[in-house]
């Protein structure tokens, strides 16, 4: 029987909910399949950094490196300023694991609107990869004149061609395996004159090997227009690590929730742990209310499941999420309905190899 040492973060706000429903799911595939799944928690967050001063211990990336994944729920408190969780917990794991893809899908599924007019689910089919550890995250940069009317700030983006290459090749690596076999690039580079001229470069040189993949190369502000637009144009997007943040944000609305956004933290070359994790951040507004949508949590474990090479498994959680959603019945606030957190979690539970 195989097993997957899984590390589990639930975070803050909501990510304790989801994640349990995610858990939920895996444990109903060891009933089911011989599979195992050793979950490790660990407590870590905004609370372990309001008793400590750290979102993490000293140690937390060392006692990760060993595990096969890492789910993790949610980064963000209301006392605290984002870029201490931010850059406290979630973008260390990133940088140290090398996890240099950020895949996520933004498909129109069955059962859900868009809120934009005329779409029909499948309309909207994309994936976006955004390069994950390097660009405009970059933590480069400094104070100067702290606390003084000539306080000054310094933030450096980072672009290297490796960086770039690795990303765009992966997306190529994708659109090969899809219907439509499009790559769109988003770019600045009319007013980022040396990043991004070196990403528009890099992007046609990898272009040059895939003749059977057609490409694109838009501005963020378009492509940010086009998302809403035409959404349907798009096939796989990659961009730099601010310019996929973005997009994919509006990806998840226009798709129908937040609560349906998905994503995965990958390192392909499998030297580090991978990280899966929903993208709707904590929602400290609707924290504690159990009605939070955990179908963003359970559809990246399908993911988890898929690089680990558990393709039956992911297809499985997967189809088991759409029956829910296709069936309307069984559904949280955000997509119109009345469940609870538990209770969408248990729906999909119960269709899995249904």
């Amino acid at each position: 029987m195989t097993t997957y040492n899984i590390a589990v973060i639930p975070g803050d706000g909501i990510g304790d909910e989801v994640v349990a429903q995610g858990l939920r799911v895996l444990q109903e595939l060891e009933k089911k399949k011989k599979v195992k799944f050793q979950f490790t928690e660990f407590s870590w967050g905004s609370e372990h950094y309001l008793s400590t001063g750290r979102m993490m211990p000293s140690d937390g990336l060392d006692r990760l490196l060993p595990f096969d994944a890492i789910y993790f729920g949610a980064v963000g408190h209301p006392d605290i300023q984002d870029h201490i969780t931010l850059n406290g917990l979630l973008l260390p794991m990133r940088r140290a694991f090398d996890q240099y893809v950020c895949l996520r899908p933004s498909v129109l599924y069955g059962g859900v609107a868009s809120p934009l007019a005329g779409k029909s689910p499948g309309d909207i089919d994309m994936l976006v990869i955004r390069e994950n550890t390097e660009g405009e995250y970059a933590n480069i940069g400094g104070f100067q004149y702290q606390n003084s009317p000539q306080e000054t700030a310094v933030q450096s983006s980072i672009f290297t061609r490796y960086g770039c290459e690795r990303v765009i090749r992966y997306a190529f690596d994708l659109a090969v395996s899809r219907k439509r076999k499009h790559v769109t690039s988003i770019t600045k580079s009319n007013a980022q004159g040396y990043g991004m001229v070196l990403w528009d470069k890099v992007f046609l040189s990898v272009a040059e090997e895939y003749p059977g993949i057609t490409t694109d190369s838009q501005l963020i502000d378009a492509a940010c227009m086009n998302f809403v637009r035409k959404p349907e144009f798009f096939d796989v997007v990659v961009g730099s690590n601010l310019f996929g943040d973005i997009l994919t944000d509006i990806g998840a609305i226009i798709t129908g929730s937040m609560g349906l956004a998905a994503s995965a933290n990958l390192n392909p070359t499998r030297k580090y742990p991978s990280l899966f994790e929903p993208v709707h951040g904590s929602a400290p507004d609707i924290a504690g209310r159990g009605i939070a949508n955990p179908l963003a949590a359970i559809l990246s474990v399908a993911m988890m499941l898929d690089h680990l090479g558990e393709q039956e498994l992911s297809s499985e959680v997967e189809r088991g999420t759409l029956a829910v959603l296709n069936d309307h019945t069984v559904l949280t606030p955000d997509l119109g309905g009345t469940a609870s957190t538990e209770e969408v979690g248990s729906a999909v539970v119960e269709q899995l190899f249904h």
